[in-house]
């Protein structure tokens, strides 16, 4: 068991652990192998000796009364010594005192040796997917890159991305997208599970408004920087998309910083969603003109927000110009469930008879034209 610091030091820098973390391993690794071939219900330490670079087993017995309940049973007793035993050794020994025994690993041969071997092998391997996993649960709703490495029956993508597989399932891919093995693509981190049977699983996503939202970060430099904060999201992935967005600098657009001249910047996130459209609106935490903002392209006469018991919002009612409702709904009603869901609460419409400014000038002069004509006609 000699050099056991150095050897500590080595599989921290093969691994990329903290040598302190493979340390507290190591000594876990000896002590349950000290229960496993001395007795599994002694009390064991792991000390450190920094002069030989050794790690010692201690065994700790504590001194209880002669009478005491935990030396009547078998599990217990090992852990414990009857204090009239305790001062044959040492007349100065006192109840609730500790006494040390070492033990030497080396002297428990082959089988020790080979024991502690797998004790280290599967404590470091704990270690090393505790550190994977916080890598990638950090990771949740960002952006990772990965190459296909197999498509399976149910049409789940695996993915690798660094040192571990990934999943893209059906279920988040974008409708109509079809990946094969080599092709690289984007995902957004969705979900890291793990458990003793299947290891480390981390889930993709391609549909989620996390990776809308984050597309845009790579994409907007003044996203990025904090410039431009995105409030909230919605999408029906491959259709289209509204995000609400504002600026925290008075020099900044959020909406034409987003769009970008051209709209070069939002059309490159539009390609990467399979040509999903998005509509860039701007937030402002008064509800009626928030979610006037989110029926656009419709133009809205009034709204008014309906709260239940507790004085949550439920329910916006719409009033809008009859003109306007076929606008607001969209079509296969894409609009309305956009907006419903960047709003947080269901949306009724309720027309009115009037028109837009615009629609009535037009229909006027077209009621005007048909005058004309007719009088034409019969003059």
């Amino acid at each position: 068991m000699e050099k056991i610091l150095d050897i500590a030091e080595a599989i921290a820098n093969e691994k990329g652990l903290q040598p302190e973390k493979v340390l507290e391993a190591l000594k876990t690794a000896f002590v349950q192998t000290a229960k496993r071939v001395i007795n599994p219900n002694f009390a064991f330490e792991a000390q450190v000796d920094e002069i030989n670079k050794k790690i010692k087993i201690i065994q700790t017995i504590t001194v209880v009364a002669d009478d005491d309940e935990k030396l009547q049973d078998e599990e217990t007793a090992p852990a414990y010594m009857a204090i009239s035993d305790a001062r044959s050794y040492d007349d100065q020994v006192e109840l609730g005192d500790q006494l040390q025994e070492e033990h030497d690993l080396e002297d428990y041969g082959r089988t020790a040796a080979s024991q502690l071997h797998r004790e280290i092998e599967y404590h470091i391997q704990r270690m090393v997917e505790d550190e994977v996993f916080s890598k990638y649960k950090s990771k949740v709703g960002t952006i990772v890159n990965g190459r296909v490495t197999r498509v399976d029956s149910n049409n789940a993508t695996y993915i690798e991305v660094d040192e571990i597989r990934a999943v893209l399932p059906m279920k988040s891919r974008i409708k109509g997208e079809v990946f094969k093995v080599g092709d690289v693509l984007k995902a957004v981190v969705r979900r890291v599970n793990m458990d003793k049977e299947n290891g480390i699983q981390i889930e993709l996503s391609r549909t989620s408004p996390k990776f809308l939202e984050a597309l845009l970060e790579l994409e907007v430099p003044e996203i990025e920087d904090g410039s431009v904060v995105i409030e909230k999201s919605a999408r029906i992935p491959g259709e289209r998309a509204k995000i609400a967005i504002y600026s925290t600098h008075p020099q900044v657009d959020a909406v034409g910083a987003t769009v970008g001249v051209k709209g070069v910047r939002i059309n490159s996130v539009s390609e990467e969603l399979i040509g999903e459209n998005i509509d860039c609106i701007e937030y402002t935490n008064i509800p009626e003109l928030f979610i006037s903002r989110a029926m656009s392209p419709a133009i809205i006469s009034h709204v008014e927000i309906q709260q239940d018991e507790e004085g949550k919002n439920v329910k916006a009612v719409v009033t809008l110009p009859s003109d306007q409702k076929s606008k607001a709904i969209g079509k296969s009603g894409i609009n309305i469930r956009l907006a419903s869901m960047l709003c947080g609460m269901d949306i009724e419409l309720v027309e009115n008879d009037s028109m837009t400014p615009e629609n009535a000038a037009v229909e006027q002069e077209e009621e005007k034209d048909g005058v004309d004509a007719l009088e034409a006609l019969f003059n």
